[in-house]
C-alpha cells in the first residue's frame, strides 16, 4: 500500500507558516479582507464556543461582530506542527491559540489548541477548515461559565 509522503518541513510548510503570520497580523489590526485572504471559499470554522460557521461571508461576519462588540480583540495562533501530504495537496497545522479582549469586569485571556486543514488552491495554500478548543481561561465571569448552552 502506497502511503505517499508527508513532510514536516519544506517549502510548503514555510508558505503555510507565512500565511498564518499574515492572518495573525490581519486579526491584530481587524483587517477583515486580510483575514479572509487566507481562507478558501468554502472554509469551515468551529470556534472556541463550538459554533460552526461555513464560508467566507459567515466567518467574516462573525469576526466583524466580535470586533464591534470587543474592539480590543486579538487572536494569535502559533503553529507547532505542519505536515504536508503532497500527493493530495493538503496540509495539517496544529498548534496553540490565545485570545485577548476586555470584558465589562476586566481583561480576559483565553487559549487552547487548534488544528487547521490547508489546501493548495491554484498556487496558494489556503485554510479549508479550523477547529479551536479552549483549554484555559483567565479573567472574570466569562471564564466561569460556558458562553453557549450545552447541546442536548
Amino acid at each position: 500500500m502506497n502511503q505517499g509522503k508527508s513532510e514536516a518541513g519544506g517549502a510548503a510548510a514555510e508558505l503555510i507558516r507565512a500565511a498564518r503570520e499574515r492572518s495573525n497580523r490581519a486579526i491584530a489590526t481587524h483587517d477583515l479582507d486580510g483575514i479572509a485572504a487566507e481562507w478558501a471559499a468554502d472554509i469551515h470554522v468551529s470556534g472556541s464556543v463550538g459554533l460552526l460557521a461555513s464560508g467566507i461571508a459567515a466567518n467574516t461576519q462573525s469576526l466583524a461582530r466580535q470586533f464591534e462588540r470587543r474592539p480590543d480583540t486579538i487572536y494569535v495562533r502559533t503553529p507547532t506542527v505542519i505536515e504536508v501530504f503532497a500527493p493530495w495537496q493538503v496540509a495539517s497545522e496544529r498548534g496553540t491559540w490565545v485570545g485577548t479582549w476586555t470584558e465589562p469586569d476586566g481583561p480576559l485571556e483565553i487559549g487552547g489548541s487548534y488544528q487547521a486543514r490547508w489546501g493548495l488552491v491554484g498556487s496558494r495554500w489556503l485554510i479549508r477548515s479550523e477547529l479551536f478548543v479552549p483549554t484555559w481561561c483567565k479573567g472574570g465571569a466569562y471564564c466561569e461559565r460556558s458562553p453557549v448552552a450545552a447541546p442536548r
